[in-house]
């Protein structure tokens, strides 16, 4: 991590019982000694960060990382996952709650084939009393929520306090499937004091998506006096039973099996209710997960990808139900200096609903999208863009409609004025019926209607992130990159919206059309001088890396971006990619592959042309294993060809 390591030994007792506290998670009390890792503020100086690294890791099987851990006063911890073959680190998990008492944490590990690391970052903030530690580190075959309660931290299950009734550890004997001695929960209602006391006692929340076959014993007393059932929690608060038993008591341990989905971060809860003081007790043991559904007739996960398309190749699965009455068409633009092309790269193709390719006075434009499965939680995202709409009502809705075609509700409009700018779009849905989205787009006549285009479509399960991402200095600061302050006669500057000077840089960034991205101010600057901005320290890999970034180069004297890699055994920095004077009005994809062995920083260099219609910006920058897609965006050239502002069908 390029930073030294500071960390203090400290005398602590070991943990037995577990509590609650507020926030939901897992406390730990002590009793005999043992020893901590920390990092204090007092003695941080001027670093900003201490990093714990592991030993290289060959668990091919899925695992779970589990961490006692405390944060006092202000600051953060981190858990970063560093594959063996890749240039860089993701970050899986991540805490800032301070605690004054020990928290335990639970992190899934999927599949995976290549050899990793685990990197822990603690980040105090500066001042007195600041500090993070970390007492036991576990990493151990299976799933977070499996748990046989033989461990002292009771693998991060959590007990929701009450005063009467709670979740405790039973033992030493638990007559378990092969009849074993040892550890097991329970609870009891000899204490409860009103009617409908509940206890609840609560697994890790996952981490990543997962689904199959939830297996765990009960053991039940007490006919009619208590009511138990397990449930699903999301991060939203929302509840979904998913098993009930069906007797009242049990002579002896019970197998259950129930298909589980999760996928968005989800906790298992088991909860019981009791009526009285004589409402007997509840026992449960020995909870492990399968990847492979209990019941065969469960249908499988729904991957809703289906729904994705970047209209590059064709329509994908989106349609229009009548040919006759064909508004929508495949479209591209050539890069140039007067209209947008697409969001995907600039270049490519994007979905068009007009009437300058119509004998109508007006229409109405239906897309409508494949079907999904009802009783799911979708999250829909997609670009447009307008262009020349004096009224921008019905310009483009979207609506959910049922498998009979009938609308039955319209989720999104559009509402302002933004022009000739791709505008992010989110929305999450779920319907209880099979439904499909379908985007409308409506002109009345021909002289207040202009352009609508919609690009880059994709559908997915909310709440996790399919496709994590190391570097971008866009939406949350600048990522740890770094302006060079010796070699260089400017900065890159972080903003939002429109460039100050007309004619040159773009309207929006490239994520959403409102976020931020990084750009050359010419006006600051003098002809030739130059900024540069480095990546952190990135890993050497021994197979080819893939960058990929969006550039934005529009203006008469525009100079030139180039991407150079540096590393300490070289004397000059490595040209990697470059391109000179002005490209397009759209942002611009660039994939650049490169093979580095050695730790190394990659460089985004920006030189000022000749006048102040010069400014040169960035956004979206990823790095990925392996080579790239499509790394057409490989030769260097400048201008533009003689079909300048031509729109392909």
């Amino acid at each position: 991590c390029g930073v030294p390591c500071l960390v203090a030994i400290a005398i602590l007792p070991q943990a037995r019982e577990s509590v609650e506290n507020p926030h939901n998670l897992t406390l730990l009390h002590f009793v005999p000694t043992g020893h901590l890792i920390m990092v204090d503020s007092a003695i941080m100086q001027d670093q900003e960060r201490a990093v714990l690294v592991s030993p290289v890791l060959d668990q091919q099987d899925w695992s779970c990382v589990r961490l006692v851990y405390q944060i006092t006063g202000r600051g953060c911890l981190h858990l970063h996952l560093r594959p063996h073959s890749d240039n860089f680190d993701y970050q899986i998990w991540t805490a800032d709650n301070a605690s004054d008492s020990w928290l335990i944490a639970s992190v899934d590990l999927a599949n995976s084939t290549i050899p990793y690391q685990i990197l822990l970052e603690g980040r105090p903030e500066l001042g007195l009393g600041n500090s993070v530690a970390i007492f036991e580190i576990h990493i151990v075959p299976g799933y977070c929520i499996e748990c046989n309660f033989e461990e002292h931290h009771l693998c991060g299950y959590s007990n929701t306090w009450n005063p009467n009734v709670n979740w405790y550890v039973g033992g030493v004997v638990g007559e378990q499937e092969h009849n074993q001695r040892g550890h097991y929960m329970y609870v009891d209602s000899v204490y409860a004091k009103h009617f409908q006391e509940v206890a609840k006692l609560t697994s890790p929340m996952t981490t990543v998506p997962m689904a199959g076959c939830l297996t765990f014993y009960y053991q039940r007393d007490q006919e009619k006096g208590n009511i138990f059932s397990v449930f699903t929690k999301d991060q939203l608060g929302h509840y979904e039973e998913i098993w009930r038993p069906e007797v009242y008591s049990t002579a002896s341990w019970i197998l259950v099996s129930v298909d589980i989905k999760a996928l968005h971060p989800l906790e298992v809860v088991f909860e019981v209710a009791f009526n009285s003081a004589h409402g007997g007790y509840v026992g449960i043991d020995d909870i492990s997960f399968s990847p492979e559904f209990c019941h065969t007739d469960t249908e499988p996960t729904f991957d809703p990808s289906i729904a994705n398309c970047d209209f590059e190749r064709d329509l994908c699965l989106y349609h229009e139900e009548r040919a006759e009455t064909k508004s929508w068409i495949r479209a591209s633009v050539k890069a140039n200096a007067y209209r947008s092309g697409d969001h995907t790269t600039g270049t490519g193709c994007f979905l068009l609903a007009n009437t300058h390719y119509t004998s109508r006075l007006g229409y109405v434009g239906r897309l409508h999208g494949p079907f999904l499965p009802g009783n799911l939680k979708y999250c829909l995202r997609f670009y447009y863009l307008l262009h020349g709409f004096r009224k921008v009502d019905n310009a483009l809705s979207l609506y959910i409609y049922d498998e009979h075609n009938v609308a039955q509700e319209k989720v999104w409009s559009l509402a302002d004025m933004s022009r000739d700018m791709w505008t992010q779009v989110e929305i999450t849905y779920r319907k209880p019926m099979v439904s499909k989205v379908v985007f409308v787009s409506i002109c009345k006549n021909f002289w207040e209607c202009g352009l609508v285009a919609i690009d880059d479509i994709t559908a997915f399960a909310p709440l996790y992130n399919s496709e994590p991402s190391r570097l971008s200095p866009t939406q949350i600061g600048v990522c740890g990159y770094i302006q060079d302050k010796t070699g260089d006669k400017a900065d890159w500057l972080r903003v939002r919206g429109h460039t100050p000077t007309f004619y040159t840089g773009p309207r929006g960034d490239h994520t959403s059309g409102v976020g931020y991205f990084m750009y050359i101010e010419a006006s600051l600057m003098r002809p030739g001088h130059k900024a540069r901005l480095l990546t952190s320290d990135l890993w050497g890999s021994s197979s080819t890396q893939c960058l990929i970034f969006y550039y934005h180069m529009y203006g008469s004297g525009t100079g030139i971006l180039s991407v150079f890699l540096h590393h300490s055994s070289r004397e000059q920095d490595m040209l990697l990619w470059r391109r000179q004077g002005e490209q397009s009005i759209s942002w611009m994809r660039a994939m650049v592959e490169y093979h580095c062995d050695a730790q190394h920083q990659i460089i985004f260099e920006a030189i000022r042309g000749p006048s102040l219609l010069s400014d040169i910006a960035i956004d979206d920058i990823r790095f990925k294993r392996g080579l790239c897609e499509d790394p057409g965006d490989g030769t260097s050239y400048s201008g533009f060809s003689e079909y300048f502002n031509e729109i392909e069908n």
